[in-house]
């Protein structure tokens, strides 16, 4: 038998013994408006539809490895991250009252998730990057977008202190929390939607 059967007999068995070791975990991430410094608005936004431009499954959120990279535990989220989004930005916007139906809104949000992730090496770290897109309800123009982050990191994780799993959802939680206040208590946002700032033009970041 060659080398290349012998691998081709052998790389099936120890891609079998790495996976074994990996679990999956799933979990629920959240918008929590009691850790939010939330400025108040009026009640004339409608939260749309957000797509998933990550490059990950729907459901992907991240990784915990061993300090030398090797995959431990693989965390998804219980419904899609771009739904976790829309749902964000839909409780942030009642919290501050700016909600309103879709049918009396004045503008609607979309937008893109470029990133909701969470990973472990060393550190537990939760990571955030949204495109916010606002629309005028009426006509469908475009008045404002721009892209927000948010990062969380935490102490270096010991060893045998229980898994890191519920750390790193509340990373996550929170970083795309810290992306969407961004969003809504922009100030140049508030003023496009009060209607004292020129409209979006192609190419405005």
């Amino acid at each position: 038998m060659n080398w290349k059967d012998k691998f081709f007999r052998i790389a099936p068995v120890m891609l079998a013994v790495v996976t074994s070791g990996c679990t999956m975990s799933q979990v629920s991430l959240d918008y929590q408006p009691t850790l939010a410094q939330v400025v108040k608005g009026r009640p004339v936004l409608a939260v749309g539809r957000f797509t998933n431009s990550r490059g990950e499954s729907a459901k992907y959120l991240g990784v915990v490895r061993t300090p030398i990279g090797t995959p431990l535990e693989y965390i998804y989220t219980r419904t899609s991250v771009e739904d976790i989004v829309r749902n964000a930005f839909t409780h942030a916007c009642n919290a501050r009252g700016m909600l309103t139906s879709t049918s009396s809104a004045q503008y609607i949000i979309t937008g893109e998730v470029l990133e909701v992730s969470c990973s472990q090496l060393v550190h537990p770290y939760g990571y955030a990057r949204i495109r916010m897109n606002v629309v005028r309800a009426a006509t469908g123009e475009m008045v404002f977008t721009r892209v927000y982050a948010g990062e969380r990191q935490n102490a270096a994780y010991r060893p045998g202190s229980g898994s890191p799993v519920p750390a790193l959802r509340e990373l996550a939680s929170r970083a795309l929390q810290d992306a969407v206040d961004r969003a809504l208590d922009d100030p140049e946002f508030r003023g496009r939607i009060r209607g004292g700032a020129p409209h979006y033009q192609p190419g405005m970041l």
